[in-house]
């Protein structure tokens, strides 16, 4: 993957993210999609945001060798830290993250968001925690899609403010658009997801120490909602 060729996961955020915008690439790595977009000419401006020396001098190397430094700006900063309010940012993507970092780097970044952005999320897992925090923040969900790269599933939560928004349990859990969209890479998600919650149960059957009640009766109501799902 380079910035002439990004992952299928990393295509797929690009798609989301609308012409014109003013994007910040939080946790960017090597600068590859701000770049890839640059030289597509779908954006205006960019700020890549890393928090590590390494990854932050890769992208700063990606964004010279393709002559971008007056449009995209490398910088060295925690999470939203990274946007200043003269980037006017419309657009900020985290992606490649547990969805419990990215919803921690909302929350502590929230002062740095004007409520006029749209969140393109890619989390390796814990989508919940994040949705959960989406809705608490008065953030609708407009698009998601979950995708398989290399044996691993994927999913793209796309976001904007809303206003008050109200999800049950079940759409903060599985998503409320896959719920509807019910499409063949999610059913087969969650077909794989309730082998494993099965597995788990049956070695909390035979676990030597008792383990909590309530940890049993969370794994017991998470395969059930899973079987009422794939019904």
């Amino acid at each position: 993957m380079n910035e002439h060729t990004l992952s299928m996961r990393l295509e797929r955020v690009a798609a989301q993210v609308p012409a014109g915008a003013r994007l910040a690439d939080i946790g960017s790595d090597h600068g590859y999609l701000p770049v890839a977009l640059m030289r597509r000419g779908v954006i205006a401006a960019a700020v890549a945001g890393e928090v590590a020396l390494t990854p932050f001098h890769a992208a700063e190397r990606t964004v010279r060798d393709n002559g971008h430094e007056q449009l995209i700006t490398v910088r060295l900063a925690d999470g939203l830290a990274a946007i200043e309010p003269q980037d006017d940012i419309t657009a900020v993507s985290i992606c490649g993250m547990g969805g419990e970092t990215i919803r921690d780097i909302l929350d502590a970044g929230k002062a740095r968001l004007s409520g006029r952005e749209r969140l393109i999320l890619q989390p390796n897992g814990g989508e919940q925690p994040l949705r959960q925090w989406l809705m608490d923040n008065g953030y609708r969900i407009l698009s998601e899609e979950v995708l398989r790269e290399n044996r691993f599933y994927y999913e793209i939560i796309v976001a904007e403010r809303a206003g008050p928004v109200q999800y049950t349990a079940e759409e903060l859990y599985f998503g409320p658009l896959h719920m509807q969209a019910r499409s063949p890479v999610f059913l087969s998600k969650w077909q794989r997801m309730l082998r494993q919650k099965h597995k788990t149960l049956s070695s909390f059957a035979r676990a030597r120490q008792a383990v909590p009640e309530a940890k049993v009766q969370d794994v017991t109501r998470q395969a059930r909602w899973i079987t009422e799902l794939l019904a």
